[in-house]
């Protein structure tokens, strides 16, 4: 696409709202609708409308007065300013439970995320694949990093390991860490780290319970 678009301009809560409006026109799309209003992504992203709008605009998409969004342009802009159309392939640190299920996740590539290879230190899984990706022992990855140059790292070891790995992740050349273990690790201001604590959302769900159920 010739747009260009300045993605520092785009505020963090707005970049984390764009995916559920991509999901919902994707989904719209395989039922036939052409077009969709900022109502009915309302009522599928509970969002409020004013605030779709807003978001919308961050990426110049603009709709149509009594007609709403055109779903093909909303999927095609979206997905290029999301990154999603293009292949960024990672290594996935940690073949256990947790990184096994990810392996096996066949949704990620359809989002631009290509597993290559998988690290373990575990004799019981290495040598072997998870969902066709290879899992080898973990001083296998320097020869491998030339192989693929991959920028990417996907963080699923125990916790006790959690900033070690990161640290060698760093010299070996990962730019940008996707860290599933609920260690806030550190790492130098250039490296990218986005942190998805399934543990923390897990407790925000059970407060949110208890809450009601005390109503």
């Amino acid at each position: 696409m010739d747009t260009q678009y300045n993605i520092e301009k785009v505020p963090e809560p707005t970049l984390r709202r764009l995916p559920w409006y991509l999901s919902v026109c994707r989904l719209l799309k395989s039922q036939g609708e052409t077009f969709v209003s900022s109502t009915r992504l309302s009522k599928e992203t509970n969002i409020v409308a004013s605030q779709i709008a807003k978001d919308l605009s961050c990426v110049n998409i603009v709709g149509r007065t009594r007609v709403g969004y055109e779903i093909d342009n909303l999927l095609d802009v979206l997905e290029h300013f999301l990154g999603f159309t293009t292949v960024h392939k990672a290594f996935l640190f940690g073949a256990g439970q947790l990184g096994s299920a990810l392996l096996n996740d066949t949704g990620l590539k359809q989002f631009g995320l290509e597993v290559v290879a998988a690290f373990d230190n575990n004799p019981k899984i290495v040598g072997h694949s998870v969902a066709g990706i290879p899992v080898y022992h973990i001083s296998e990855i320097a020869t491998k990093m030339r192989r693929h140059n991959v920028k990417i790292g996907i963080l699923t070891v125990p916790i006790d390991n959690a900033q070690e790995v990161a640290d060698r992740m760093v010299v070996w050349g990962i730019k940008a860490i996707w860290n599933f273990t609920p260690l806030r690790i550190r790492v130098p201001e250039d490296i990218v780290v986005q942190n998805t604590s399934l543990y923390a959302h897990l407790s925000l769900m059970f407060n949110r319970l208890d809450s009601m159920e005390d109503k």
